[in-house]
């Protein structure tokens, strides 16, 4: 049975697309390159009419400057970009300095090419400082400089199949990336579920949800079909901002304002267990290995 479908009296579900690491997610099969993902990612985004946002790591565009054409076909595609910290930086391992140096050395390469509101910023590894101190200095830099966070509560661990893709391609395994494909989709069928059982224990309904993507060689080939599985359970595609202006984003999209826990896990996990879900990690490690 579907986990999407829902009474007339109920609001529709509805959730933004963001994707993460541009312009490289990696490792890569072969015979892949970022710019080919790009435009995979962005025609499938294009025949949803869905507007995804991309969060930039500029350090990419300095090491190898052909990944610039990973953004610039973005900008083409009218699809929007914001800050994910120039290196990819976990903040818990460095001064409120210098992740102020890691959001700001991102501007100059989002400024001329965002073609939306770039003052957007996604924590890489959606670590916000591992301490409240640190959280509180961060989310000050934040505020000061204009910036509001991109929340995310929806997830299924869609990077752990970026590895394993590239090893199945790279050694002709087909059955492999066919088990690739299956349990991919079976993830992201089972943590809808999830996250709308975790959204009901905190908020008594579902709010609009913020789905973390990847842009790497597997997202490529299977967004059609995930995009067309949210589709199927229920969902319409909204903006990050349409999504994020629900009251339960208020305390990020205005960082100035005190901190609650962060995502709905830890939300939940304050009202008793949380739910169970299957974890792929153990499969998808061994795939495809010699």
């Amino acid at each position: 049975m579907s986990t999407g479908c829902a009474s007339a009296a109920e609001q529709p579900l509805q959730i933004a697309i963001t994707v993460d690491d541009l312009p490289v997610h990696g490792p890569f099969p072969k015979t892949v390159t970022p710019e080919n993902v790009a435009h995979e990612v962005i025609a499938a985004l294009k025949a949803e009419k869905v507007e995804a946002y991309g969060f930039v790591n500029g350090y990419w565009t300095a090491r190898d400057p052909s990944t610039a054409k990973v953004l610039q076909a973005w900008k083409d595609a009218a699809l929007p970009l914001a800050n994910h910290g120039w290196a990819h930086r976990h903040l818990s391992e460095i001064s409120a300095a210098e992740f102020e140096q890691e959001l700001l050395k991102n501007d100059p390469v989002l400024k001329p090419i965002s073609t939306g509101d770039w003052r957007w910023f996604r924590y890489p590894y959606l670590d916000e400082g591992g301490s409240p101190e640190k959280r509180a200095a961060s989310r000050e830099v934040l505020a000061r400089h204009g910036y509001k966070i991109a929340a995310v509560t929806m997830d299924f661990s869609d990077w752990a199949w970026t590895a394993p893709y590239a090893r199945c391609m790279d050694s002709g395994n087909v059955a492999g990336v066919a088990k690739l494909e299956e349990t991919f989709l079976e993830s992201a069928r089972e943590n809808i579920g999830y996250f709308r059982q975790l959204s009901k224990t905190v908020y008594g309904r579902d709010i609009p949800y913020v789905l973390l993507l990847h842009t790497s060689a597997f997202e490529g080939k299977m967004l059609p079909r995930l995009l067309k599985l949210y589709r199927d359970e229920g969902f319409t595609f909204v903006s990050l901002a349409q999504a994020e202006a629900d009251p339960a984003y208020a305390d990020q999209t205005s960082p100035a304002l005190p901190a609650e826990p962060q995502g709905l896990e830890r939300k939940a996990s304050a009202k008793g267990p949380l739910p169970s879900r299957t974890d792929y990690q153990p499969i998808l490690e061994s795939m495809c290995k010699a």
